[in-house]
């Protein structure tokens, strides 16, 4: 009782325009009409605070536009801004922001004011609301539809400022991404909203999503009188009976919406540690408690469904909800507004630590135990060979199936699923479920130093805080999973591409990682671009003197604001980019910074070589390809650089330490994926090397073991995941690439959505 009093919304008397020559009548009893309607709005309230290029193409003008719609409404958009308020005055002399925003009444969008952007990682501030009223349907005996929230990002290429900007601006959208509100949702919720729109306009737009039911109104309207009174009694009975039972819903919805405002904000009033002044509330709380006990029988009354309920209790109910809702939705628009960074950030937060449950049906989680060493070939390999895994896998199958199988069947458990969440929903994944990739994630644990089952079903720990703002405007930095750990830490993360690829060829997955970690330096290695085919040897030589280089023009540069106490490298590679990794942690020149290693993601890479690839038809483009350009790189994966097996290249890489010192290590691999053997790239035992009592089984073995001790060797902390991404191939079209796996292979460079799956769900080790 006492926390309802605390809680009373004043009931102010609403005095009404009158005439000043005509006599006012004594006012009368309220008499409740039959007919009495009473509406209400959803107001959705969407924050823009920030726009953050990560990897646009192209300068130019940008604008933001949005519009809403209902789900099952797709060429009207219902929602209608209602208000905008600018947070903070764009920088005064600045030419890259125009001030003008813009409502466009033939669709219902909302335009922020168009921005310039020249170079990459730039910041514009925005800090806008615009509100958008959304007509409450749900009482009028429809099922409740769920609402499209859609952003567009306009591009014109013009340079400079013209008065006609927002009309160049607004021919067509570059990119499209769309969020999902729920039904239940409608009634109250607050939300931190990330747009990134897709692959090839890579931004981060800072928004933050707010909404709550309010009333509309309430009024009479005019009867009429039918010319058969006596024909349509029964129906005028049943339309009386129907139009009570909705306005019994939207005083339910209304107090479901007022208790979801109380309850969330003091949840971010304590999450933020700012109070809210309620003094104005609390002391006409006794002048109102009359009020409050109405309100609170008419709930009960409600809920309970024991009486009939009265017109004249649901008025009363309905205005005391209403301004009761009003005044405390005024109050967060406020308290907002006072503290737009920190909600900023706490609703950031929870979004983050939500990911992988949000995202949890698209992958499926084991713990295994790591195999002993590998005796010999005649071990037996139902035995100590494999790993023993809580997951149900029986070791004669094929492990490229088995993976197909397991993926397969988690789609068509999806296919049957439904996704009941009151949460934003990014239409990127949840439009088409089917489409997303799944992904087998098997975390390792040593035998010997074995992790608990706590710390791995719960990969965050504590609650995990993320970085959020870069620029100068900001008012404070988002601190990172442990504030004290990386103060003054120098975070470097070097991007190696694979065969004849491309500096940028690995763009997608240092976006991801600057979205976790905006201060991290990144350095996407082209001192082997063009040249691929050579020896390793090489192109690790090449690659470590990039590195090195790189890192000492980093550190002098951060000695400037005090010398890091720590430094963190991270290396990430695709297909052979792996081998050049490791055959560059071998030379003389890194070994100063091998006890900075962190983390190392290997996408699809051939660390057992070609040897026992399956796959024939890519086997003889092999063949044919070292015969006729005589490739060095080439002939050292498939183990003909050199007579004597213990001689080549990559069985002597194997008996080097480059695994070993790495704090995690990331083992990403596709069983469509046919360019490099599955085996070889999750670094486990095959079938065919089993079945193998020949000399170059017992090699392969060799290698194998060698590579597996140094997973296992003892260290403070470590972990080792594999992960298997199994992609819908349903759309892929019928050609040479999808029949040799070529297509998975590079999916693994065009698609991030398994990439956020994978960084999201395990954070800690991208920090």
């Amino acid at each position: 009782m006492f926390r309802r009093l605390g809680w009373l919304l004043s009931q102010r008397s609403l005095s009404t325009k009158r005439l000043s020559n005509v006599e006012q009548p004594e006012p009368a009893a309220p008499v409740m009409n039959k007919q009495l309607n009473m509406d209400a709005v959803h107001e959705v309230a969407i924050y823009v605070h920030r726009f953050h290029n990560l990897d646009l193409f192209a300068k130019g003008w940008y604008k933001i536009k949005i519009t809403m719609r209902w789900e099952n409404n797709v060429n009207c958009y219902s929602g209608i801004p209602a208000r905008v308020v600018q947070y903070e005055a764009p920088e005064t002399g600045s030419d890259n922001l125009c001030r003008v925003w813009r409502i466009d009444d033939s669709d219902n969008s909302f335009s922020t004011p168009p921005f310039r952007i020249k170079y990459a990682r730039q910041d514009v501030f925005l800090s806008i609301m615009i509100s958008f009223y959304l007509s409450f349907g749900g009482y009028e005996g429809q099922s409740p539809s769920a609402v499209i929230l859609r952003f567009e990002l306009m591009y014109s290429p013009v340079s400079d400022v013209r008065s006609d900007l927002h009309a160049s601006l607004g021919q067509c959208a570059a990119a499209v991404h769309e969020f999902r509100i729920p039904p239940k949702a409608l009634l109250g919720l607050h939300s931190y909203c990330p747009v990134y729109f897709d692959a090839s306009h890579a931004v981060l737009v800072d928004t933050s999503v707010h909404i709550s039911l309010l009333r509309a109104g309430l009024w009479t309207p005019q009867l009429k009188v039918p010319s058969d009174s006596l024909a349509s009694e029964g129906a005028h009975r049943h339309s009386e009976e129907s139009a009570l039972s909705n306005k019994v819903k939207l005083n339910k919805a209304l107090i479901a919406a007022r208790d979801i405002l109380l309850e969330d904000l003091r949840t971010m009033s304590k999450g933020i540690d700012q109070t809210i002044d309620w003094t104005e509330i609390t002391s006409k709380s006794d002048s109102y408690y009359s009020t409050l006990l109405v309100d609170m029988e008419i709930k009960d009354e409600i809920e309970g469904d024991s009486q009939p309920v009265s017109l004249e209790n649901l008025s009363k109910s309905f205005q005391s909800l209403g301004n009761q809702l009003l005044y405390l939705w005024n109050k967060f628009l406020a308290f907002h507004r006072e503290n737009k960074m920190m909600i900023m950030e706490f609703l950031h937060n929870s979004w983050a630590n939500d990911r992988r449950a949000e995202w949890s049906i698209w992958m499926v989680y084991s713990r295994v135990e790591m195999p002993h060493r590998y005796l010999s070939s005649r071990t037996s390999f139902h035995g100590s060979f494999l790993r023993r895994s809580l997951s149900i896998r029986r070791s004669k199958d094929d492990p490229v199936q088995t993976a197909s199988t397991r993926a397969e069947l988690q789609r068509r458990g999806i296919a049957h699923m439904r996704i009941n969440s009151c949460s934003l929903q990014d239409m990127h994944l949840f439009g088409d479920p089917l489409c997303a990739p799944i992904v087998i994630v098997e975390r390792m644990t040593n035998i010997i130093r074995s992790t608990s089952v706590n710390s791995y079903f719960n990969p965050f720990g504590e609650k995990t805080k993320y970085p959020l703002v870069n620029g100068s405007r900001s008012t404070m930095k988002f601190s990172t999973i442990s504030p004290q750990q990386n103060q003054h830490v120098l975070r470097v993360v070097v991007f190696v591409h694979g065969f004849q690829g491309h500096h940028l060829d690995l763009r997608l997955v240092r976006n991801q990682w600057l979205l976790i970690d905006p201060h991290v330096e990144f350095l996407m290695s082209a001192s082997n671009e063009d040249r691929t085919s050579g020896d390793f040897r090489g192109m690790g030589r090449r690659l470590a003197q990039e590195v090195v280089n790189f890192l000492e023009k980093k550190i002098i540069k951060s000695s400037k604001s005090g010398s890091p106490k720590n430094i963190k490298l991270s290396f990430v590679g695709h297909s052979i980019g792996n081998i050049i990794i490791r055959a560059a942690l071998t030379e003389e020149i890194m070994k100063p910074y091998l006890r900075y290693l962190h983390t190392y993601v290997s996408m699809s890479g051939p660390h057992l070589g070609y040897m026992y690839s399956s796959n024939s038809v890519f086997n003889s483009g092999l063949w044919l390809f070292k015969t006729l350009n005589g490739s060095q790189c080439i002939h050292q994966l498939t183990f003909t650089d050199d007579p004597e097996l213990e001689n080549t290249f990559i069985y002597s890489l194997s008996k080097k330490k480059t695994l070993e010192k790495f704090r995690n290590v990331i083992l990403l691999s596709s069983p469509q994926d046919g360019y490099v053997p599955y085996h070889s790239a999750r670094i486990e035992q095959c079938s065919a090397a089993y079945m193998d009592n020949s000399k170059r089984g017992k090699i392969f073995l060799e290698m194998l073991n060698n590579c597996l001790d140094q997973l296992r060797a003892p260290a403070d902390h470590r972990d080792i995941m594999r992960c298997d991404v199994n992609f819908n191939t349903s759309s892929y079209a019928k050609s040479l690439s999808t029949l040799i796996g070529r297509t998975a292979h590079i999916e693994l460079l065009e698609s991030d959505t398994f990439l956020k799956f994978i960084m999201w769900s395990f954070p800690e080790m991208f920090l």
